[in-house]
């Protein structure tokens, strides 16, 4: 009985064996984040020498309180950012929550009632302007824009422009204070919302709807999801997060104000954008957003030791958001430059 020998496979070509590559390490990196990350050390070594306050454990740890509110919203708006949309009403949602909740402890509510209820009211705001977005067919940008003038505003009617003191003795005045390993409790909350964060963008359904939706959203339409619901959850998380912010902020200050917050949007908005995520949509990282944060904070920070005036803070962060944002629209061009700079000759 004879035997059928098969013959070998011939090798497969050039472009077929460059499809099965995987690819490297390089190609995976988000190029953004990797500038920002080298432009957050730099900024960091240079404040370092500039004074010999800015490395000591106080100061560093005062930076991470700083940082935490930021941080806080920033994640919830990488997901808003990602998805193609925008919420300009962050600051005002903080602002709001503070004021009331102060009011609320000063009416005698238990502060558990007040951290609940804090959170039910950024939750609130956050899925009417989802609704008026994902269901009205209303840019986020409007609307957002709307609800930045009306929240505020309510919050400034219901306190009359002044500020709320809370008792100390209250467990939100007490959470304020709190620090464990040196670091104040608000700067744990800001790490555990990254974790969160990043397992909700990586790891979850939810996070890649929201990157799909971002990048083709007619396409994910098309393949079953919900759209306009996963949309409103996105910036339902957003006021979450501004709701928690808002809380953690009264509790560190010691009083509740429906000023506080000004320009609040601008430096979230600034530090996802900074680290990476695409304001087109369909791009966004957690880590980055971390990397944004920090930097924004270090130069207001930084700029604090080194007594300089605190109207160049936003001057300076705003002028680095155009520079970045131009980075973004030409992230191709500029990710080819540097791949032909590093290539092998």
């Amino acid at each position: 009985m004879s035997t059928t020998q098969t013959p070998p496979e011939a090798p497969a070509g050039p472009s077929v064996q460059r499809l099965a590559r995987q690819r490297s390490l390089w190609e995976r990196t988000n190029k953004a984040t990797l500038v920002m990350a080298g432009v957050t050390l730099a900024v960091f070594v240079f404040f370092a020498l500039a004074d010999s306050a800015f490395l000591t454990f106080a100061n560093l740890s005062n930076l991470a309180t700083q940082v935490g509110p930021v941080l806080i919203v920033g994640v919830a708006m990488t997901f808003v950012i990602t998805a193609g949309q925008i919420d300009l009403s962050v600051g005002s949602i903080v602002a709001f929550v503070a004021a009331i909740s102060a009011q609320l402890l000063v009416s005698g509510w238990d502060s558990s009632l007040v951290m609940v209820a804090a959170l039910l009211m950024g939750l609130g705001w956050g899925l009417v302007n989802g609704w008026f977005t994902a269901y009205q067919g209303i840019p986020a940008f409007i609307v957002t824009l709307a609800t930045l003038s009306v929240v505020r505003g309510l919050a400034l009617f219901q306190t009359e422009g002044f500020s709320v003191p809370i008792a100390s003795t209250t467990f939100v005045a007490k959470l304020g204070t709190a620090r464990w390993l040196g670091f104040s409790a608000t700067a744990w909350i800001a790490l555990a919302v990254v974790v969160l964060g990043l397992v909700l963008l990586h790891a979850t359904r939810f996070g890649q709807y929201v990157i799909g939706i971002g990048a083709a959203a007619e396409s994910v339409r098309r393949a079953g999801v919900n759209v306009k619901l996963v949309t409103m959850a996105a910036l339902g998380f957003s006021g979450l997060a501004a709701g928690l912010a808002g809380l953690l902020i009264a509790a560190r200050l010691g009083s509740g104000s429906a000023n506080s917050a000004q320009g609040f949007e601008l430096t979230v908005i600034a530090a996802v954008v900074l680290g990476g995520t695409s304001l087109l949509g369909g791009r966004g990282t957690i880590v980055g957003t971390l990397i944004g944060a920090l930097l924004t904070q270090i130069i207001a920070n930084g700029l604090t030791l080194l007594s300089v005036s605190p109207y160049l803070t936003p001057i300076i962060t705003g002028a680095v958001l155009v520079l970045v944002v131009w980075v973004n629209l030409r992230g191709r061009d500029l990710a080819w430059f540097v791949q032909r700079l590093t290539r092998r000759p």
